[in-house]
């Protein structure tokens, strides 16, 4: 089993997440906003072409929270990645 958490710059969590449906940077953006609007997240990075986003949170968030945030921007949230 891979761990897809670790500790970023002032001890803030980061967790990658694989997310379908993403093709361009408009929907890394959509993703991003939706991500970056959670409470605690301080830097979400996207990459469409690769469908994964690292999301990086002050404290570890709710994966629940999470996808309802990528469902809101119109994409799937697959898991961990």
């Amino acid at each position: 089993m891979t761990d897809n958490t670790a500790t970023a710059p002032g001890n803030a969590t980061t967790v990658v997440y694989a997310v379908s449906g993403m093709s361009c940077g408009h929907c890394e953006k959509a993703v991003g906003a939706e991500l970056t609007a959670l409470p605690g997240v301080i830097d979400v990075r996207a990459d469409a072409a690769s469908g994964r986003v690292a999301v990086s949170s002050v404290e570890p968030l709710d994966d629940d929270v999470v996808r309802a945030a990528v469902d809101e921007a119109g994409y799937k949230l697959v898991g961990r990645a």
